[in-house]
């Protein structure tokens, strides 16, 4: 029995909007890659230590990041 291996595209981010969580450190349930390689708690601890930018609440229960903001994250993590 052959296996296959899935493809995946490089992920474009867009100009602007902004990006849940899971989109920025990634999801194994979904197969959602991740931007940042850390964990969910480690990225939050660096959000609130100032680490990392801070969230924008969209909602009660919906919180994103600016794409702006992760982009120049991860300019200064690849430099």
């Amino acid at each position: 029995m052959a296996t296959t291996t899935a493809i995946q595209e490089p992920l474009t981010l867009p100009q602007i909007g902004f990006l849940r969580i899971w989109q920025i450190v990634g999801n194994p349930k979904t197969n959602t890659p991740a931007l940042i390689p850390i964990g969910r708690t480690s990225f939050l601890n660096g959000v609130k230590s100032g680490k990392y930018p801070k969230a924008y609440k969209l909602g009660e229960r919906t919180t994103a990041w600016r794409v702006e903001d992760i982009k120049a994250l991860i300019a200064t993590m690849g430099a």
